[in-house]
């Protein structure tokens, strides 16, 4: 069998592994990518946060992407019926990014990858990982190409970005269950064919049609628009008897705002289910290895932070192995876990208080209060490890005692 020795091995070639592979080749490190799919392909996560364009900028992948012309996402607008929250990431309490982008994601990876490869970076679609064995923190993955053919690759480290392939939580057994509860999505693009004029046309939206139940809106510069329902599995498998498409059209149906936009365009691909999304690990790292994005933790798409983590842990983990590579001690256990779920944690609570209602109460409450506005805006941006910012320190309670007091204030 062929036999390749390199220092790191990365694990799928979405933002996460493509900026560990990408910063970890600007250092110096001599890493592949392998990759188990062909690019481009479908893959959901459209929406970004400003957060991630801090690591696409120090990876050295800001410029090729930009070149993308791709739509700007300077915000956020949440509805329900009548009611109207709009978030304006330049006006947040943490100091970061302003603007972000919303993507179609086969476009949006395609170009990542491409620019590891022009970087010349070792990037081998269509090749999976078969077997992994570990001698302390040496390792030898076995890949099958798409030809069938069997090889080793014998690394210092391995970085799994395999996404939804989750393949060393397989392989290792480290998958655990999520502590949310179970939600599903179907999503397709359309034509946006009836899109309005000016910022309405291209904004991107969340419609609450219940407390549990919204709707996604992500329009693209290239004239489509990525159209998805979220909702508690129960909910979404009684839109109907299995049949996506027409699910998804009686989802749109429920929307009072969007259903002259989108009541009669046609699906661009057969809408696509993702049942019981969420995802969760045992651990995040072992000798050896480390878990980024999907690969490790996905919480739900509703304040789109899977990506943010994606590439947050994707950097992190790059510059930990760097320093071990270079013999500096690493405690993976402090300076990636802790880390990582210091900020998973405040997203967790964000999410979990969405679906109980309390953050909608704070989201629609007016009059509006512009501080607490400013400090949860910097929150849906993914500065959350802002200790600074009251709403990312005290995430375990804040939200849920502002929406008591509230709540009261109406009873009264």
């Amino acid at each position: 069998m062929t036999q390749e020795f390199i220092d790191v091995l990365v694990i799928g070639a979405g933002p996460s592994g493509c900026v560990s592979a990408s910063y970890l080749h600007n250092n110096n490190v001599k890493v592949k990518v392998v990759e188990k799919t062909k690019f481009p392909r479908l893959v959901v996560g459209e929406s970004l946060i400003p957060r991630v364009m801090d690591h696409f900028d120090e990876a050295g992948l800001f410029p090729a992407l930009d070149k993308m012309n791709f739509e700007k996402k300077l915000g956020a607008r949440f509805i329900r019926g009548n009611e109207i929250c709009v978030f304006d990431f330049s006006k947040k309490f943490s100091e970061g990014w302003d603007w972000t982008w919303q993507v179609p994601r086969a476009d949006f990876d395609n170009t990542l990858a491409e620019e590891v490869i022009n970087k010349g970076i070792d990037l081998e679609f269509e090749s999976e990982v078969i077997a992994v064995k570990f001698e302390g923190k040496n390792s030898i993955t076995t890949i099958k190409d798409k030809d069938g053919n069997l090889r080793e690759i014998h690394a210092k480290f391995i970085i799994d970005s395999s996404g939804y392939g989750r393949v060393l939580p397989r392989l290792l057994d480290l998958d655990t269950p999520s502590k949310l509860d179970p939600h599903s999505s179907i999503f397709t693009h359309v034509q946006d064919k009836n899109r309005p004029e000016g910022e309405e046309g291209t904004l991107i939206s969340f419609d609450i049609l219940e407390t549990e139940v919204w709707l996604w809106v992500i329009p693209f510069s290239n004239g489509n628009t990525s159209l998805g329902v979220v909702g508690p599995t129960s909910f979404i498998n009684s839109l109907s008897d299995g049949n996506n498409a027409e699910a998804l059209r009686n989802a749109i149906q429920l929307s009072d705002y969007y259903i002259k936009r989108f009541g009669d365009v046609e699906f661009l691909f057969e809408p696509v289910k993702l049942e019981n999304y969420s995802r969760s690990v045992k651990q995040m790292y072992g000798d050896g290895f480390a878990l980024t994005g999907n690969s490790s933790e996905f919480l739900d798409p509703v304040f789109s932070s899977g990506v943010a983590f994606a590439t947050e842990s994707g950097m992190l983990a790059a510059k930990l192995i760097h320093k071990e590579l270079n013999g500096t001690e690493v405690n993976w256990e402090k300076e990636f876990t802790e880390y990582m779920k210091s900020g998973i944690g405040v997203f967790t609570t964000y999410v979990k208080e969405w679906y109980t209602g309390n953050l909608q109460t704070l989201f629609f409450h007016q009059p509006e209060n512009p501080d607490v506005k400013e400090k949860i805006c910097a929150v849906l941006a993914g500065y959350v490890w802002d200790q600074n910012n009251p709403f990312v320190k005290k995430h375990d309670n804040v939200i849920k005692n502002m929406a008591h007091m509230i709540n009261l204030e109406k009873q009264q």
